[in-house]
């Protein structure tokens, strides 16, 4: 059986931190790489991903889930909508049951959170509790997904582009050099999607 993954704000080259069989991408660019992923154009802050219920085993998101605004006014100023909130409903939505969710971000209280202009939604060490378990913190803004958190953890960037990597020792090292430092500048989530058939 074919294993399907799907990189959001992919860019030109979609990830495959699971090893999967087909690669897929959403980006706000369209067109098919050289390595045979499909890149779908949509903005995700603004519209749902562009694929069916239940497609995917997996989903990414390297650098990207700090660009989407958690708050925006609708275009005739009378509401407000959760951009974050719909898109991980729509995370949970296009995943099949058991799909994981495998999430890379810069996060508070590094300065790598804030110093690029574009990142609007800023991730702490806490934000996984509004996404997961028996009291989902983002239910009373819409949140209607069931993930389990797996992982949610402090890494240094460039040793955290697989899901599935078997750290050595200078790995180990490296990171926990940056952890006494106080650099660590990035968040690893990988949660599972709990639905039924």
């Amino acid at each position: 059986m074919t294993r399907k993954h799907l990189d959001i704000g992919c860019g030109a080259v979609p990830r495959n931190p699971y090893g999967c069989d087909e690669v897929h991408g959403v980006d706000l660019a369209t067109g098919k790489t050289d390595i045979g992923a499909f890149i779908k154009c949509a903005n995700l802050s603004l519209e749902g991903i562009p694929h069916p219920d239940s497609s995917f085993d997996s989903i990414s998101a390297f650098n990207f889930l700090e660009h989407v605004p958690r708050i925006l006014v609708t275009k005739s100023g009378d509401r407000t909508r959760f951009p974050f909130v719909e898109l991980m409903n729509e995370i949970f939505r296009v995943l099949k049951p058991g799909g994981r969710l495998y999430a890379l971000t810069p996060a508070y209280p590094h300065p790598s959170a804030f110093q690029d202009p574009t990142h609007v939604n800023i991730i702490t060490i806490d934000t996984w509790l509004y996404f997961c378990g028996p009291q989902t913190l983002a239910r009373m803004y819409g949140f209607n997904g069931n993930f389990e958190m797996l992982r949610n953890e402090w890494v240094v960037e460039r040793d955290a582009f697989s899901a599935v990597a078997t750290f050595n020792w200078q790995a180990r090292w490296r990171r926990e050099r940056r952890r006494i430092k106080g650099e660590l500048s990035h968040i690893v989530w990988e949660f599972v999607s709990h639905k039924s058939d």
